[in-house]
């Protein structure tokens, strides 16, 4: 029986070797989240070029796909292009590093400290309810139209999610750990460092893609403080203009740039991750 129960463990095993293709296709990555991902954009866009051709879209409502991509080819051809997204990409950077520090150090002394949480908490909620168009006089009036009330607005907008997410993470870090560490003679600021900062951190990271994202909605905002250059004012422009090609352009470049800014993070957080994995197994 023991000898019967052998054999069949050989022969499913050179069954399952004997066929490794499809198995070894997928593990190659054949359907990859990237191409998986294009799926359905490619297939949307197919069905919006058709449509387009057989007259269901007119023209001066919404331009076909090869239109919009005529229009940013010769954006790109008399160097518009990459001035436009050169600056608004400037900003954003800006506005999330300014907006990610300040979120760090108010996030990091209302997370730890409980009066702070009630001291500040109640007082940043109220202004987080605040919509971002709202902003825009108040800019105006202190700052003026230049770069530094549109930085400024961005890093309004990152601040709100990142403080939250690092007030969560440190307030959902397991006491008992903050405890051994005071047990271990740790002080304030090795307790920071140690312990609470690592395992708040998935949700610090969380935070960064949501406040990144948010700062690439508040760049339209800051940019219609009378700015003469990025894709905000290309959207303003192709409003005045009666210029459809023109906005749809300008947000199918918001799309791509911001997902790229977001792809970028995101490998950064994966690789964080698996360094913080790798440094607690140690």
């Amino acid at each position: 029986m023991a000898e019967r129960a052998q054999n069949l463990g050989v022969a499913f095993k050179n069954r399952r070797t004997a066929r490794p293709g499809r198995s070894r296709l997928w593990r190659a990555g054949a359907w990859n989240p990237l191409l998986l991902g294009s799926l359905l954009p490619i297939a949307l866009i197919i069905l919006w070029e058709t449509l387009s051709r057989l007259g269901v879209f007119p023209a001066y409502q919404l331009p076909a796909p090869l239109a919009i991509l005529t229009t940013i080819k010769s954006m790109g051809q008399d160097g518009t292009l990459w001035t436009h997204v050169g600056i608004t990409t400037y900003r954003v950077f800006a506005g999330f590093l300014l907006g990610t520090a300040a979120a760090v150090v108010l996030g990091s002394v209302v997370g730890f400290y409980r009066f702070s949480e009630r001291l500040f908490d109640p007082l940043i909620q109220a202004f987080r309810s605040i919509p971002s168009l709202a902003w825009v006089p108040m800019f105006i009036l202190w700052m003026g139209i230049g770069e530094a009330s549109k930085v400024t607005m961005i890093a309004v907008g990152v601040f709100f999610p990142v403080y939250l997410n690092i007030v969560s993470g440190i307030s959902g870090v397991d006491r008992k750990l903050i405890e051994v560490g005071k047990m271990y003679g740790l002080n304030t600021a090795q307790l920071i460092v140690r312990v609470i900062l690592p395992a708040s951190l998935p949700s610090f990271l969380v935070g960064l893609r949501s406040g990144l994202g948010l700062g690439w909605m508040f760049v339209v905002a800051a940019e219609l403080m009378g700015a003469s250059q990025g894709l905000g004012y290309l959207l303003v422009l192709g409003q005045n203009t009666l210029s459809p090609e023109t906005i749809i352009a300008s947000i199918v470049l918001f799309a791509i740039v911001g997902k790229l800014t977001d792809w970028v993070l995101k490998a950064i957080e994966a690789r964080a991750l698996h360094w913080q994995d790798r440094i607690g197994k140690t």
